[in-house]
């Protein structure tokens, strides 16, 4: 099993990309959302990998963090959905807003991903439900952020979470109510006061 792959960035091609590492060039099959936050080729990259082994291929899929490539494999081992599939949502959805859209049951958002039809996305939120926690997300963004600008209010991920519930429930998608909350600054922040600072970034 390879974990990561460390080496130069040598190129970016249109789905993959090419670490050289002693010579040796891995092609890397990497969705577009951590494609979009590669460094220049030349420099020097870490890439999470799964290594996937068929009768007639080796293929490696690459992620820039491990929770994307943990969220990865959770993905494929929903019945039904091979590594390209779990890329192909990948690339849709973040990392982050494909776990809100999961624990939302948000089958539109899932389903915008190419090939994943609505049975397979109702699969996928059966399946994974009960092994994500929007919580988790929500509150190690605010600890980050605690980090960078000083103490923030302990419960920032609960408040946040319902703050994403309650968008969803006014009927925006998952994606954009969790982006919009994470924008908003916690600091003596109320649910009611970030679900109005939330709303007036979304129109």
């Amino acid at each position: 099993m390879i974990s990561y792959i460390r080496g130069e960035l040598a190129a970016i091609e249109k789905d993959k990309i090419i670490v050289d590492v002693g010579g040796v060039g891995y092609g890397i099959y990497m969705p577009e959302q951590s494609m979009d936050r590669l460094p220049r080729t030349g420099e020097e990259v870490k890439i999470h990998t799964y290594l996937n082994v068929r009768e007639d291929a080796m293929q490696l899929f690459g992620f820039l963090a491990r929770e994307d490539l943990e969220i990865f494999k959770l993905v494929i081992g929903v019945s039904g959905i091979g590594p390209k599939g779990g890329l192909n949502i990948l690339s849709q959805l973040p990392a982050d807003s494909l776990r809100f859209a999961v624990i939302s049951g948000d089958v539109k958002a899932i389903c915008a991903a190419p090939g994943i039809g609505k049975k397979t996305a109702e699969k996928l939120i059966i399946e994974l439900k009960d092994k994500l926690d929007i919580e988790d997300i929500l509150n190690r963004d605010a600890k980050e952020e605690s980090s960078e600008y000083g103490e923030i209010a302990a419960g920032a991920g609960e408040l946040q979470a319902e703050a994403v519930q309650a968008l969803v429930a006014l009927g925006y998608g998952s994606a954009e109510s969790l982006k919009a909350v994470r924008q908003v600054n916690l600091e003596h922040a109320t649910v009611e006061n970030v679900l109005k600072e939330a709303l007036k970034k979304m129109l």
